[in-house]
């Protein structure tokens, strides 16, 4: 089976968009969304691997940017793309920041909603680096039993949030769900940035940024995202009453009363 990286067009305005969604989603959850940026735009969703119909070569084996690049690239290529502007939530951001690394002179705008890969994340590191780590996780696809009882005791603890808790609870509640999170966190954890790179690719080519972030987000705290938005002296920050789960149907409200804020 090859590479395919699955997408889905909609609209035939003339600014084109890359859209990228979250953890356990797909390209369809996007549509609310652009129907918010009105007829200007084309926007070309797509899934994620492991997520919808997108799958790789190799489903057991890290991605590495290099080969994501390639992927990307291949996409570009077909559809004789040279400008375009980013759109991502959460994990999504792993690819978006992919593409402006590779091609920083290509985007135009970009737009990161509760963005995943610009912070140290020590949960994160500590379930995907070391191999009994990830044992423990993969175990925990046919048996979550100890894995929950690992969580609750770290929230009873408070050495993470009740509410972080919960959203994990809700990933592990079926043997899908855990095989898609196993999958996720092992494959894409080669998935990392230079934020200083970034940081300076972004104001070099003045790329204008906004960032989407929910006050109550516990996963992608707007804590940790700080020190490298005050690196951007252009970067334009909203932070919405909302927590991570549905932070892109808030994002989606916003844009509704801000119709001047959706032009891309």
């Amino acid at each position: 089976m090859k590479t395919q990286l699955h997408y889905q067009r909609y609209g035939t305005g003339p600014r084109v968009i890359l859209a990228f969604h979250g953890y356990g989603q797909g390209q369809g959850h996007w549509r609310n969304l652009i129907a918010a940026l009105g007829p200007g735009v084309t926007v070309y969703a797509f899934d994620l691997f492991y997520h919808g119909r997108s799958h790789l070569a190799r489903p057991d084996a890290p991605l590495t940017k290099k080969r994501l690049g390639e992927v990307l690239d291949d996409f570009l290529r077909e559809r004789g793309l040279t400008r375009y502007g980013l759109l991502a939530f959460s994990m999504g951001a792993k690819f978006a920041l992919t593409l402006l690394e590779d091609h920083p002179e290509q985007v135009e705008k970009i737009w990161l909603i509760a963005p995943d890969g610009l912070q140290r994340q020590f949960w994160y590191k500590l379930a995907t680096s070391p191999a009994v780590m990830r044992g423990m996780l993969g175990r925990a696809v046919l048996r979550p039993q100890r894995l929950l009882g690992w969580l609750d005791t770290l929230a009873q603890r408070r050495l993470v949030s009740t509410g972080l808790v919960r959203f994990a609870q809700w990933q592990l509640d079926s043997r899908e769900k855990r095989l898609r999170v196993y999958r996720s966190w092992t494959g894409f954890r080669n998935l990392t940035f230079d934020l200083t790179q970034l940081r300076r690719l972004l104001n070099e080519h003045q790329i204008p940024i906004t960032f989407f972030l929910g006050q109550h987000d516990q996963v992608i705290p707007y804590a940790g995202l700080q020190p490298f938005i005050n690196g951007l002296p252009h970067a334009h920050t909203v932070v919405l009453n909302a927590g991570h789960a549905g932070l892109l149907y808030d994002v989606t409200s916003w844009l509704r009363r801000h119709p001047a804020e959706a032009t891309w």
